[in-house]
């Protein structure tokens, strides 16, 4: 079945992990937009994720869906917060009826050690397992893309913006971090699980 996770978080908040298996044209006669992408995969991608949103909450208003100057898909009306991430054949959604979320899908490999440099602090690399590096790594670059998302207005610096307390590595868990600007101090609660290869995690109102 290609939807292979659903989590009911709360009352108000579900998110989704869907395994892309059917053609574009499945998702056009269900979903009824026409995006304007030239790129085939990234095109079933995207109608995949439209698709996801309206399986985790049928009345989801597709066709309100705006994007803002810095690439993050909105509803203006705020009736939903969401966000989605691709991977290769794997989309994940996250919706809420009460605050912003973020999600972030991503597989191990090993180019996220190559560039793990550039998103993790000092502090963030000494906590990191050797035994485990790069799923580790992994898991902190997804849960710092989760957080982006969450903030949603561009211009931030993975290593000094976004900040990982230190966790112990497992295959699931909890972090905690405190995203820092000067215009958002805000502490998040982040969940992950790492299967099959996938790395997903997620921030949402607590």
């Amino acid at each position: 079945m290609p939807l292979i996770r659903t989590i009911q978080i709360d009352p108000e908040t579900r998110l989704g992990v869907w395994s892309i298996e059917e053609p574009e044209s499945f998702f056009r006669e269900r979903v009824n937009i026409s995006p304007d992408i030239h790129h085939p995969h990234k095109r079933l991608q995207h109608l995949a994720g439209r698709y996801l949103l309206v399986t985790l909450f049928p009345e989801f208003p597709l066709e309100k869906i705006k994007v803002s100057e810095s690439r993050k898909p909105l509803l203006l009306c705020d009736s939903f917060h969401f966000s989605i991430s691709h991977c290769g054949d794997h989309v994940a959604a996250i919706v809420s009826t009460k605050a912003a979320v973020g999600i972030d899908i991503e597989e191990v490999k090993d180019k996220i050690e190559r560039v793990s440099h550039k998103f993790l602090s000092p502090d963030e690399r000494d906590f990191i397992d050797p035994r485990h590096s790069l799923p580790h790594k992994t898991i902190c670059w997804s849960a710092k893309e989760a957080m982006f998302k969450w903030y949603g207005l561009g211009s931030v610096d993975f290593k000094e913006n976004l900040v990982l307390q230190p966790f112990v590595y497992q295959t699931t868990g909890f972090i905690t971090a405190n995203f820092v600007k000067p215009d958002s101090n805000t502490r998040l609660y982040l969940q992950y699980i790492m299967e099959n290869g996938l790395c997903l995690a997620w921030t949402h109102p607590v």
